[in-house]
């Protein structure tokens, strides 16, 4: 592995690069410090494991907007629905352990979640968004969305928007409550608990579902346009993009200390590139790293199978969607050649993938958002890394 210690000019500040890279992965290299002199990024992470073995581990830029405080090794940044992965991955160890059934009515560890017509709903339908329930249909006061149970119990109370089964609708938030709420009867214990227990401690992993405050100087400043801005979704409170946001607070710039602390499952997940590569990285091969099997081989592969290939009915997206993830999905979710590639997708452009075939686990993390989510800037940092293999 070569030690990176380098700088690149862009306008008016010389960006700091920083961290280590096996010299077969140097297009990922030159890749991220393009990416940088073109003005493309503030802050960002790169990390890549090969057979549980870590060859790209880099960051760079700065974690602040002014851009005054550089981004360390230890910077950590809201990955958003890169945590919907991760929520997945608690649910199916739960029904490996025979506490939760794909197939079983939610309301069988959740009584009150068989009101307004689904006693019958089925686990399976909420990993992959097809319970009807994608934002709340009663209007609450902003600054409930950092209130999980309050959260979840309007969603018992809801009735499906429409018949469960049928058309996906993209759970933006709601997916969390869900299955945090499922999670929590099952385990007794928060879904954040239960990943720092089952995943986070045994691996070593720098990610947090609801963040100690511990762990808020580490943080990097997430950092919006104002045309991608949540207050652009609230001056549209009737369309989808607002209603999915609605319960935040009227001020939210995914900064505050209510949206680093709660525990919102399905989008406020906070870590570094380094730790979802290493998580992704031993689902890749088959659920173990270093010696420390977090997921059955079994339960990788239900997790992984493709539940449909269907247009979500409120973004407008083609997506395989699997059971809690996501399987390679072009131009929205690119994961490599590999269409047993699965992962997520995080707003702005983070992201984490597991290859089986290339026995990769793969992630990135910025805190600039990106109006296209990333996409093409991910996808050259994606092709760099398979040029190595």
């Amino acid at each position: 592995m070569d030690t990176i210690a380098t700088s690149v000019r862009s306008g008016a500040h010389d960006i700091p690069i920083a961290g280590t890279c096996d010299p077969r992965f140097a297009r990922v290299l030159d890749t991220f410090i393009a990416n940088f002199a073109a003005g493309e990024e503030i802050g960002a992470a790169v990390a890549v494991t090969e057979n549980g073995r870590t060859v790209v581990d880099l960051w760079g830029g700065f974690a602040d907007p002014g851009c005054t405080v550089p981004w360390q090794r230890d910077t950590i940044v809201a990955m958003m629905s890169v945590s919907k992965a991760v929520a997945g991955m608690c649910t199916h160890v739960l029904i490996d352990q025979g506490k939760l059934d794909l197939d079983a009515p939610i309301a069988n560890v959740w009584p009150e979640f068989a009101a307004a017509g689904k006693a019958n709903l089925p686990l399976k339908y909420v990993l992959d968004h097809r319970a009807g329930l994608p934002y709340l249909a009663q209007r609450l006061p902003h600054g409930t969305a950092y209130d999980a149970q309050a959260m979840a119990a309007a969603l018992a109370a809801q009735a499906p928007m429409i018949e469960p089964g049928t058309d996906p609708q993209y759970h933006v938030l709601t997916q969390g409550y869900l299955l945090g709420e499922i999670v929590r009867r099952a385990a007794g214990e928060t879904l954040g608990a239960f990943f720092r227990r089952h995943f986070g401690e045994p691996l070593g992993l720098d990610y947090w579902i609801g963040l100690p405050a511990a762990k808020f100087a580490d943080c990097a400043q997430f950092t919006m346009a104002p045309d991608v801005s949540l207050a652009k979704a609230f001056k549209t409170p009737d369309a989808p993009e607002g209603r999915f946001w609605a319960e935040l607070a009227a001020d939210e710039d995914l900064n505050s200390t209510q949206w680093r602390s709660s525990e919102i499952p399905s989008a406020n997940g906070h870590g570094n590139a380094r730790a979802i590569a290493r998580l992704f990285g031993a689902l890749a091969c088959g659920g173990a790293i270093d010696g420390v099997r977090v997921m059955n081989e079994s339960a990788v592969a239900r997790m992984t199978t493709e539940q449909h290939y269907l247009k979500e009915i409120l973004v407008g997206r083609h997506y395989h969607q699997a059971s809690g993830v996501i399987l390679n999905s072009p131009p929205w979710s690119y994961m490599g050649p590999s269409p047993r590639a699965f992962g997520h997708q995080g707003a702005g452009g983070a992201h984490g993938f597991g290859d089986p075939d290339a026995k990769i686990g793969w992630s990135y993390a910025m805190n600039k958002f990106h109006v296209d989510g990333g996409g093409p800037l991910r996808k050259r940092l994606i092709d760099a890394t398979y040029e190595g293999l």
